[in-house]
Parts: C-alpha cells; structure tokens; sequence
C-alpha cells in the first residue's frame, strides 16, 4: 500500500511538473487538438478514434483529451480539465476555434459551389481515368518507387499517394482508412492555392503584383514601400516568429485570434523590403484579407476562389476554412482529397490552361518558379523550388506546394509529372529525394 501511494505521488508530481512548465501552452495544445479533432471528424469524415490514435498522438497535443459531439458538429479538448476550448462545424466554412468573438448567429454567408457532371476522364473531369499505359514508363522501376514511399510505416508515415504522367493517372495507393475521396488537410498546400487566386485576378487584369499593398496604415511609414509581389515572396521585411514549439506568432494567430490576417498586419519592419527572406503565415492571412479587400461583399470574396478555378478544375472535395472574422486562413487551412491536389498539380503543369480555357496566364508559373532572393533557391511566390538543388537527384525545375507532417504536391515539368504525397511525417523521415529520384527514373 505505501509502495502504491509513492508511486501515486510520484505520478501526481510529474503530471504537475508537464502542467507547470507548459501551463501557458495549454491555450495552444488544448486548441490544436479541439480544431483537428473537429476538421478531421466533419471535413474529412474520419473516427475520431483514429485521429487519437494517430494524428493527435504527437508530443504535447496528446495530453488534450478531446470529446465529440455529433449533434452540435464540436469538439472540446482540455488537458487535465484546464483551458478547454472547442471548435464548431460551420457548412461551407469548414470548422473554426471559437472563444468570446464567436457569435454563431453573426452571419449565415457560405460559398456557393457548384459541381458539374462530365464524361471526361479524370483528371481533367470527373470520369474515371484511362487505363493508360506508356512504353517509355519502367513499371518495375515505378512500384519500387512506390515500395520506397510506403516503407517503413512507423517512420515514413505515408498515408496516400499519386502520380500523374502527361495528364493520365499512372499510380496511386492509399492505406488503410484512406480513399480517393478522403478528404487531406494540406496545411501550408494552401499558400499556393492562395496564390493563385492572385495570379486569376492578375489575368482578369485586376490587379498587378507590383502594386504596393493596399494598407491604410502603412502609408504613414517605410512599410509603404511593400509591395504584393513582396509579400507574395515572403520578402516583405516585416518582424515574425514562425515557430511552432513554443507560443510565438504563428501559434497564437492559428489558436487564438479571431482575424487572422491582422497579426502580420500590425508587425514593424525590421528590414527593407527584398533585404531578408523570413517564411511567414502570417503574411499568407495578410494576402487572404488583402483579396478580401478586392470585392464589394463578403459573399463575393467567399465565392471567388471556387468560381475562379477550385470548381472549375472539378476540385469539388476541397474546402477552404474561415476565421471567425470569416476570412479564409490562406497559411494553413484547406482540405481536398488526393486526386483533387492531384489536379490542381495539372492545372499548373499545363501553365494555367484547363479544358480549354486559361484560368491564369502561362507567365504566372515563371513569376512563382522565379527564385526569391535570400531564400537559397529554395522559394519562389508562395511555392518551393528546387532550382538551388535541395533535392540533388531530381531535376531542378520541380516546383512544389509543401505542407506540415509532408503533404506535397510536386511538379516536374521537364517530366511531364505531377506527384501528390500526404502523409503525418516530412523529411527526414520521409526522404523526399531518394522517393523522387525513383519515380523520375521511372521515365526512361
């Protein structure tokens, strides 16, 4: 019985040692774990066991206890019954982190979509894809490729896969739990697709990315001279703190605030623009209010992204989440299922044209694969290059959309390829140029 009691105590000390070093965290994990919950149970559909089990089971995150309700469309987490925050289902508008702003009767605006029916073939439609066969694909060479990528489950964590040849579908895989129509978080997959609401409206001649930010407040200091290309190149100069283990300004504009695209808005300069390179979601959020800002109404914002291209690509799976303010968080936040980043990977291989139509202008794929200064080559406007050879055995003009825990859409041009990787672990782990350099082989 001592024995029992010690190991009691022992127990209770160290549950409040974990409490007291990350009781200030709290706000953040408890609010991680409610919005993930929440998204992965009424955006993608999954058990909520299954989120426990894997993508909450991660240090610190799994010390929230998370609970569902069906009904309401919430979660609520806690950690030792402290800071219990709860993220709620809205229709059209994914799910989003309340706290004393959230007013569910504030508005009922969601976007309107639409989800035309065809005989094309994916992925140009909705049609199942060709059953196509290409002499000049080693098919020996691509499934080990594919061996490689799902190898080693309990390290390289690879959950859904797909490969794309000239625009026919020549592989893809899912374990077990995913489908085609699994809905996958892309997490900051969605600074490109961000990006590309600008680069539509730079098409419909609406505006330029040389322009200087349209910020009222700025116009009384040096941040005047920051442009949209500037932002769009993550060069703007501005102070931010991307770091996501510790409450910086990144976490507390994901988990705490209610218009996200005010945090970067409000940060000093500590740097010309183009003079330092400083990867920044913040500025991600500032583009989604910046586009906000480019139509007469809320519903007409909320609208565009599908009108424009989302929809129109037959990406009908994808869903972009709001802030409470109701502004798309363009940093972090988008869900679509892998043959759907898989066709927005084509749209960009084919330099914007679709069907028929050009959606943006063939030169918007040079402006986001130009290099950015400083960045090492590794960065061009809102998308990862491979020009300064990150991935030495893969051709340096593969261009990405990266996102947390190794959700990938890349492009290689030179190959006709498009690959779209989701997973729950990046590199290392995941050795993204051992599992590239396979599949460009494959292409004798």
């Amino acid at each position: 019985m001592k024995l029992l009691k010690r190991i009691l105590i022992l127990l209770l000390l160290m549950i409040g040692v974990v409490v007291y070093l990350n009781y200030p965290k709290l706000n953040i994990i408890s609010g991680y774990a409610s919005k993930n919950m929440a998204s992965s149970v009424f955006v993608a559909e999954r058990s909520a066991a299954s989120i426990t089990q894997n993508d909450n089971n991660v240090p610190l995150i799994k010390l929230a206890n998370t609970e569902v309700d069906t009904q309401e469309k919430s979660a609520s987490s806690s950690v030792y019954g402290l800071m219990e925050r709860k993220s709620v289902y809205r229709e059209g508008l994914g799910t989003v982190l309340v706290n004393d702003d959230y007013d569910p009767n504030a508005s009922n605006f969601k976007p309107t979509r639409t989800q035309p029916q065809d005989t094309i073939p994916y992925p140009y439609g909705q049609a199942a894809p060709l059953d196509s066969v290409f002499a000049e694909i080693n098919q020996d060479q691509l499934n080990q490729a594919i061996a490689m990528a799902f190898g080693d489950p309990e390290v390289q964590k690879t959950r859904t896969l797909l490969i794309l040849y000239k625009g026919h579908l020549i592989a893809e895989k899912y374990v077990e739990g995913f489908t085609k129509d699994t809905p996958i978080l892309g997490w900051s997959m969605t600074k490109s697709v961000l990006a590309t609401c600008y680069g539509v409206l730079e098409h419909q001649g609406k505006l330029e990315m040389a322009w200087p930010a349209p910020i009222t407040e700025w116009e009384k200091d040096n941040r005047k001279e920051i442009t949209l290309n500037h932002l769009m190149r993550m060069q703007s100069g501005l102070e931010w703190d991307e770091d996501y283990s510790k409450i910086s300004d990144v976490t507390k504009m994901l988990f705490l605030e209610s218009d996200m695209t005010l945090a970067q808005r409000e940060k000093p300069l500590v740097a010309p623009p183009t003079e330092v390179w400083n990867y920044s979601s913040g500025t991600s959020n500032l583009l989604s209010g910046i586009l906000r800002q480019q139509f007469r109404s809320h519903q007409e914002y909320l609208n565009f992204p599908y009108e424009a291209f989302i929809d129109k690509i037959g990406m009908h799976s994808m869903v972009l989440e709001a802030d409470i303010a109701g502004n798309y968080v363009g940093s972090s936040y988008s869900w679509a299922n892998t043959r759907d980043w898989g066709r927005f990977g084509q749209l960009y291989l084919d330099r914007g044209h679709w069907n028929g139509e050009q959606i943006f202008d063939e030169g918007w794929v040079d402006y986001i694969t130009k290099p950015t200064i400083h960045s090492e080559d590794q960065y061009g406007a809102h998308f990862w290059l491979n020009a300064g050879g990150k991935y030495p055995d893969v051709p340096r003009d593969l261009f990405s959309c990266n996102g947390y825990q190794g959700q990938y859409v890349f492009m290689i041009p030179s190959k006709d390829l498009v690959v779209v990787r989701t997973g729950l672990a990046e590199e290392p782990e995941f050795d993204v140029n051992g599992f590239l350099s396979a599949v460009v082989k494959s292409v004798q």
